[in-house]
C-alpha cells in the first residue's frame, strides 16, 4: 500500500474523530436526551460546541480535496517523495488542528491550517509536474 493510500485510510479515522468531538461537545452542552431528539430547537452553541462545530466544518471543506488528490496520485502512478510529504503534512496538521481549535490556540491554529494547505499544494504539484 502506498503512503498516500495509507494516509487516505487513516484520514477516515481522523474524520470520525472530528465528528465524535463535535457530537460529544454537543451532548455535554445539551444533554443526551436533547441530542437524541429531532433538534428542532437547538440551543445557541457554547464555546466548546461552537469550536468543535467550526473545526468539523473546516475539516469537511478540505477533506474532499485530500481524497481527490490521494486517489489521483495513486491512479496516475505519480506517487513520489513530494506527494508523500504533502500527505504527511496534511494528515498530521489536520490531526493537530482539532485540539488546537478546541483549546483556542490562536494564532497557532491558523498556522497549523496553513501547513495542511501547503500539504495539499504539495500533492497537487507532485501530480501536475
Amino acid at each position: 500500500m502506498s503512503l498516500e493510500l495509507a494516509y487516505l485510510l487513516w484520514s477516515a479515522a481522523l474524520a470520525f474523530a472530528y465528528m465524535m468531538a463535535q457530537a460529544a461537545a454537543y451532548r455535554m452542552q445539551a444533554g443526551v436526551a436533547d441530542a437524541s431528539s429531532t433538534r428542532d430547537r437547538e440551543p445557541e452553541p457554547n464555546i466548546l460546541t461552537g469550536r468543535a462545530t467550526r473545526a468539523l466544518r473546516n475539516f469537511q471543506e478540505t477533506y474532499p480535496i485530500f481524497i481527490a488528490l490521494a486517489v489521483v496520485t495513486i491512479a496516475s502512478g505519480r506517487s513520489d517523495s513530494f506527494t508523500q510529504w504533502g500527505a504527511i503534512a496534511w494528515f498530521w496538521s489536520r490531526a493537530a488542528y482539532l485540539p488546537a481549535y478546541l483549546l483556542g490556540l490562536s494564532p497557532y491554529r491558523s498556522w497549523i491550517w496553513a501547513v495542511s494547505a501547503i500539504g495539499l499544494i504539495m500533492i497537487f504539484a507532485g501530480i501536475a509536474w
